[in-house]
């Protein structure tokens, strides 16, 4: 294999790596594709040199919601205050983001999965400016360092594509010099390939029946998988406490000694006391001015401001005399030496030792970052994290909305507000719906939740996973003959029925598969016509 970069070498390898090692994503769970167990990760991540040790992580897991949750964390680590301007949506090689704001915050690295159309995605750089993904030249250098035998010859050591992006992240970050990486599970939690940091915060955001073969057939069996991220003497939260989970939940923490905290537990009253040195925390507001939208999104959000707080509490109880700089949730900020790496923190003031070692002086004109500066951070999350597929709007005329739902409990929320606008006020409103589904997917669970009424126009990625679109109406009209469908031939053929055939007031949903949505965003940035 070529061993010096140019842009044909590094299409060689991504070929290369995709047909030794494809990814669950496209192949599902089978094969080299999934490879449950910590031992391959622990062994790479020794040969890497262990770099998740240089920062702090906070660990995220999930059935839905983590993807946002990760987000909204980092883009509040992040920081800052929206100084006006526009966004990009990860355009340049490098990524993208807001030039909006200046870098107030800590520099964050965010790792989440799966990814929509560029598998650097996956690993971001966060700052109150916006993001920035691995460049081509520096994923190619990992993979000759790391991955590449003396000849230049790929050697991938039986690992699988998620481990290799997961090493890659941890890799990268340390690199970038991030103060923290929010870190996002992959499947189930207690044998993923992240499972092997030790965080600073675990957090669990909801618990539904997905992935069951591996999981578990019940909700309690998932929770355990789950739960398998609570560390020893590490804080963890769990986003809503249950009758069937909330069990397995506290006996794991019991068991491997992590103080529990549940999110809804938590009044928004008493939230707002646990931050008396900023504006009054009003989350409707927040939530009505945020840029990642859903139904879902009320709870994240409850989730991300107890999980700060949680953060906030821990770092000034265990950090009080030894934290280096917290511009984020309140202090000065002190300079950082490039040649020794200064241990981050959320809360107190910096250490006498840290003082006297920084490179430069305390800066008294350093405005400390209050609520008011996490609250518009949390605001701007899709902005400054590149995040996408989660109600976003895709059009204006007609209102196309897509989003990544993909199993029952995450669905059953989108279609019930599906609901609401299709019998709203005013006589309500039409609904187009372009739907497709991976082959593995519950779709005898998820039939009884759509909306009947609307129009479904029927679809299959270009993916091997993908339920056929024939065979897809099909099964629907086994299991809901009362549903109007037709199929299409792609997925862009199928935006485009839909958006020339629409009213002005038509809202048209894009979703059921990850795929799907990556495939209807391709679409509309091929025509210019992505209106947020």
């Amino acid at each position: 294999m070529q061993t010096k970069y140019d842009e044909n070498a590094y299409s060689a390898l991504l070929e290369r790596i995709y047909s030794i090692t494809p990814s669950v994503q496209n192949v599902g769970f089978s094969g080299d594709a999934y490879k449950p167990g910590l031992a391959g990760m622990q062994a790479f991540d020794a040969r890497l040199g262990h770099p998740w040790k240089q920062y702090r992580c906070i660990h995220v897991a999930g059935t839905n919601g983590k993807g946002s949750v990760a987000s909204m964390i980092a883009a509040a680590l992040a920081g800052g205050e929206a100084a006006g301007g526009g966004s990009a949506a990860g355009g340049s090689d490098a990524g993208g983001g807001s030039t909006a704001g200046g870098p107030r915050g800590l520099r964050v690295g965010l790792y989440t999965s799966p990814h929509l159309v560029d598998f650097r995605e996956r690993m971001k750089v966060v700052t109150a400016s916006g993001w920035t993904m691995p460049s081509k030249e520096e994923v190619w250098e990992f993979f000759q360092s790391y991955l590449c035998s003396g000849s230049g010859e790929l050697d991938f050591q039986r690992l699988s594509f998620f481990e290799m992006t997961t090493g890659l992240a941890f890799w990268w970050f340390a690199r970038q010099g991030v103060d923290v990486a929010v870190i996002e599970a992959g499947l189930g939690g207690r044998l993923d390939s992240t499972n092997i940091i030790t965080p600073e915060l675990s957090v669990i955001t909801s618990i539904g029946l997905d992935h069951c073969a591996l999981l578990g057939s019940t909700r309690a069996a998932i929770a355990g998988e789950k739960a398998g991220i609570f560390k020893p003497g590490v804080p963890a939260l769990v986003a809503t406490e249950d009758p069937e989970t909330a069990p397995v939940f506290r006996k794991v923490a019991a068991r491997v000694g992590a103080t529990l905290h549940f999110a809804d537990s938590v009044a928004p009253e008493t939230l707002a006391a646990m931050f008396p040195d900023g504006p009054a925390l009003d989350e409707a507001a927040i939530l009505s001015r945020m840029d990642l939208r859903g139904p879902c999104q009320k709870q994240n959000l409850h989730t991300v401001l107890v999980a700060l707080s949680i953060l906030r509490e821990e770092t000034k109880r265990k950090n009080r005399q030894k934290c280096s700089w917290s511009p984020v949730l309140k202090g000065d900020l002190v300079q950082k030496s490039p040649k020794m790496h200064l241990v981050p923190c959320f809360e107190g003031g910096p250490s006498a030792k840290n003082a006297k070692n920084a490179s430069g002086p305390l800066n008294p004109q350093t405005k400390p970052a209050f609520l008011g500066d996490l609250a518009t951070a949390i605001e701007r999350t899709a902005e400054i994290t590149g995040l996408r597929g989660r109600w976003e709007k895709l059009c204006s005329t007609p209102e196309v909305v897509c989003d990544i739902a993909h199993n029952p409990p995450a669905l059953e929320i989108n279609f019930g507000r599906l609901r609401e606008i299709q019998h709203g006020g005013n006589g309500g409103r039409p609904l187009t719906i372009v739907y497709g589904i991976m082959a593995d997917k519950d779709l005898a669970g998820i039939a009884p939740l759509m909306p009947e009424g609307a129009r479904y126009i029927l679809v299959a990625p270009a993916i091997p996973r993908a339920l056929p679109a024939v065979e897809l109406q099909k099964r629907l009209k086994e299991l809901r003959p009362d549903l109007a469908t037709e199929t299409a031939p792609s997925v862009a053929a199928a935006v485009e029925k839909a958006v020339s055939e629409a009213s002005h007031r038509t809202f048209i949903y894009i979703g059921g598969s990850t795929f799907v949505v990556t495939e209807a965003i391709e679409y509309f940035e091929l025509h210019n016509s992505v209106k947020k």
